[in-house]
C-alpha cells in the first residue's frame, strides 16, 4: 500500500523525508524495504484519536519539518502476510517500538478500564452497549434504527469488492442476529480483518503535480477527559468536543457535507458522531437514519459509502479517509456519489475522537 501511495503521488521512495504511523509493520521495516531515508519519525494516539499519524503528517508538512510524509496503519487482527518477515527489526525507530504509543502529556484515554473490568464491563461492546441503552432511555432511540444503519452499510459494502461482508442484509436479519452486549448484537460491531491503508501528505504546491489532490480543510480533535462514562453529558462522547473544533477552523458547515464517512467500530459511534458533527439535533440520530434512505448513496448525506467497518473491516479509522479521498477524487466506481467535493471523516469513541474535513 506504501508503493502504491507514493506513485499515486507522482513520487519516489527516495522523495519521501517523513513518515507517521500507529503501526503494526515498524517503520523501521517499511524505510529499509523501500529505501526511504526519513528525517522525520512519528505517530502516536493523541489528541486526534487513530488519525493523529494523520494530523502529525499535515502539521509537520505544514511547518516544513518534512516535503512528502508517508502515513500508514496495518493492522493485524489475524496474521498472516501483514506480519513482518522472519528475522525483521521490530522496532518503529531506533529505541523505539512498533506498538501504538500514548502521545507524551496527553492523558490515557484507557485510564479508567481497570475500574470497568472491576464492574465486570470487560470491553468496548460492553461500554458502548451502556451509552446506547441510556441512548435508548433519553431519547427513544430503537433497535430497528441501529438496525437501518447496518443495513445500510451491507448494501454499500456490496458494491466495495475489498469488503469482508458484500451479501445484503434485511432488518429482519439484524433483529435475529445473536445478542452480544444488550442492546447491541453481532451486527452492530465492525467485522476484524487483515489490511493496511497508505497515504502520502505533501506540501500544497506539490499538488499541481499529482492527479486529483485531496486538500485538508480543518481537523479538529480533543483530550480525554471524562474517561468513558464519567461526562456529565453522558452518553455523548468526546466527539462532542472534537467536532466543536472542527467547525470553528472553518467557514463550512455541516450543510456543505456532501458525503460523511464516519467511525462505526458499533453502530452507535456513528449514530454518536452524526449528533456531535452537527448533521442531526442532540438525539436525533435515530430518526436520521431510519429507512437507510436520508444516508444512502442517492440520500441527502451519503453514509459510509465502502460499507464501513460494519461490513467493509475494522482499519481503525483509515478507510474512512481513504473512502473519502476516492469520492472526492471521482473514483470511487459503483458507489460514486455525484458531485462530491466536501467529505467528512471521524474516529473514534468514548475517549478518543478526532475528524477532518477534506476537499477537492
Amino acid at each position: 500500500s506504501a508503493t502504491q501511495a507514493i506513485a499515486d503521488a507522482g513520487l519516489r521512495p527516495s522523495d519521501i523525508d517523513g513518515v507517521c504511523t500507529l503501526g503494526e509493520t515498524p517503520v523501521a521495516d517499511v524505510c529499509a524495504s523501500l529505501g526511504i531515508e526519513a528525517g522525520l519519525i512519528g505517530g502516536a494516539l493523541g489528541r486526534f484519536g487513530l488519525q493523529s499519524p494523520v494530523v502529525e503528517a499535515f502539521e509537520a508538512v505544514a511547518t516544513r519539518r518534512a516535503r512528502h510524509a508517508l502515513v500508514y496503519r496495518t493492522v493485524n487482527m489475524f496474521g498472516g502476510s501483514v506480519l513482518p518477515a522472519p528475522g525483521a527489526s521490530t522496532s518503529a525507530a531506533p529505541g523505539g517500538s512498533s506498538a501504538p504509543q500514548m502521545e507524551r502529556g496527553r492523558p490515557n484515554p484507557m485510564a479508567d478500564i481497570e475500574r470497568m473490568i472491576v464492574m465486570h464491563a470487560y470491553a468496548a461492546p460492553n461500554w458502548l452497549a451502556m451509552h446506547t441503552r441510556r441512548h435508548m432511555h433519553q431519547y427513544g432511540t430503537t433497535r430497528e434504527q441501529l438496525g437501518w444503519l447496518a443495513v445500510n452499510s451491507r448494501r454499500n459494502a456490496g458494491l466495495n469488492d475489498r469488503a469482508a461482508y458484500r451479501d445484503p442484509i434485511t432488518l429482519g436479519d439484524y433483529l435475529a442476529a445473536r445478542m452480544v452486549s444488550d442492546p447491541l448484537c453481532l451486527l452492530d460491531c465492525d467485522v476484524p480483518v487483515d489490511g493496511s491503508i497508505a497515504f502520502v501528505i505533501s506540501a500544497s504546491e506539490h499538488s499541481g503535480h499529482c492527479d486529483h489532490p485531496v486538500r485538508v480543510e480543518a481537523a479538529g480533535g480533543a483530550d480525554s477527559w471524562g474517561g468513558w462514562d464519567q461526562r456529565p453529558d453522558y452518553p455523548n462522547m468526546l466527539a462532542v468536543d472534537a467536532a466543536r473544533e472542527l467547525w470553528t477552523r472553518t467557514d463550512l458547515t455541516p450543510a456543505d457535507v456532501d458525503v460523511a464517512e464516519l467511525y462505526d467500530g458499533f453502530t452507535f459511534l456513528t449514530f454518536a458522531w452524526l449528533e456531535a458533527l452537527g448533521f442531526c439535533d442532540e438525539g436525533g440520530a435515530g430518526p436520521f437514519v431510519e429507512g437507510a434512505t436520508r444516508i444512502a448513496l442517492d440520500g441527502a448525506l451519503p453514509l459510509n459509502t465502502y460499507g464501513g467497518q460494519l461490513s467493509a473491516g475494522r482499519m481503525h479509522g483509515y478507510w474512512v479517509v481513504h473512502e473519502a479521498c476516492l469520492q472526492l477524487r471521482g473514483q470511487a466506481g459503483t458507489r460514486q456519489v455525484a458531485g462530491a467535493e466536501v467529505a467528512a471523516v471521524s474516529n473514534g469513541g468514548g475517549p478518543i475522537a478526532g475528524c477532518m474535513l477534506l476537499t477537492c
